[in-house]
């Protein structure tokens, strides 16, 4: 009996298109599970995207993973260039996901002029500090499900960068902290806006060292802060779309003149929130 060759092939090319999907049904949960999405360097926020229901464990902790599966993570300013995430899907199986992200080198800032006690502050001065200190760290904690820090990012103020992300800082000749912001220097007066949608987590008229304080907490972690404000225009608890006017810029608490200082955080990381934004505009000319 003859066969026909053209179903001998069909047959055979079927078995082997059964073979490759039983195949890819067998293997273990995919790499592709799991991105990871934006600034993978030192001072940098990440957004990653997995299964809808799957854990995510970075630096031992459970991080919030939305609905959709959206989830954030920071590295701080010396933050080693290897880590893992590890992903735990809702299957049961556990997959170990590497995370490498650049080094970045630091400038020095020397600042004179400041006032003395705001560089050595006395006993009294170490009480109130520590107080807000606090108070800071309290609001920080928040872990909210919104999922605003997904924005594209504005600048909250336009003007002359003044001090960048992680500087080490050399205050009236004494090596301090770095310093875990942007310096945007603008008159006293001139209008904050909020980077991006959020809500007001913190509204406090006058820190010790950063003045006119207001923190706005934009989800899972994601906070950003506004610091030496002249005056305060939103309060604890509001809701803010971005664009709005929240503050004003000004010059209270340790400076040297009126400017804008933009912090970000990943709960107690401090993130460099420059990197998410375009550079700076240039200011037309007078």
């Amino acid at each position: 009996m003859k066969t026909n060759h053209s179903t001998d092939r069909l047959l055979l090319m079927q078995r082997h298109l059964i073979g490759i999907i039983i195949a890819i049904l067998c293997l273990p949960l995919p790499a592709r599970a799991l991105t990871l999405e934006g600034n993978l360097v030192q001072g940098g926020m990440a957004i990653g995207k997995t299964d809808p229901g799957a854990t995510v464990v970075y630096q031992g902790k459970s991080v919030r993973v939305s609905p959709e599966g959206l989830f954030v993570i920071g590295f701080a300013r010396d933050a080693a260039l290897a880590s893992e995430i590890e992903l735990h899907a809702s299957s049961g199986t556990v997959e170990k996901h590497p995370v490498h992200i650049e080094k970045r080198t630091y400038r020095i800032q020397r600042i004179d002029g400041l006032p003395p006690r705001k560089v050595s502050p006395s006993p009294e001065d170490l009480e109130r500090i520590y107080a807000d200190i606090a108070l800071v760290k309290k609001v920080r904690k928040k872990d909210e499900p919104r999922t605003d820090f997904a924005q594209t990012f504005i600048w909250p103020v336009t003007g002359r960068i003044s001090g960048v992300y992680g500087s080490q800082r050399i205050l009236n000749g004494k090596p301090k902290r770095p310093h875990y912001g942007v310096d945007i220097a603008a008159p006293t007066g001139t209008p904050v806006k909020a980077p991006a949608d959020g809500v007001v987590s913190m509204a406090h008229e006058d820190m010790f060292y950063s003045g006119g304080t207001l923190i706005v907490d934009h989800g899972h972690g994601i906070s950003t802060v506004y610091m030496h404000l002249h005056k305060i225009l939103v309060k604890e608890g509001h809701p803010v779309g971005q664009g709005d006017v929240i503050a004003q810029v000004g010059a209270t608490g340790r400076v040297t003149g009126p400017h804008l200082h933009w912090g970000m955080n990943w709960f107690e990381t401090r993130l460099d929130p420059s990197l998410l934004v375009p550079p700076m505009p240039k200011a037309p000319p007078k």
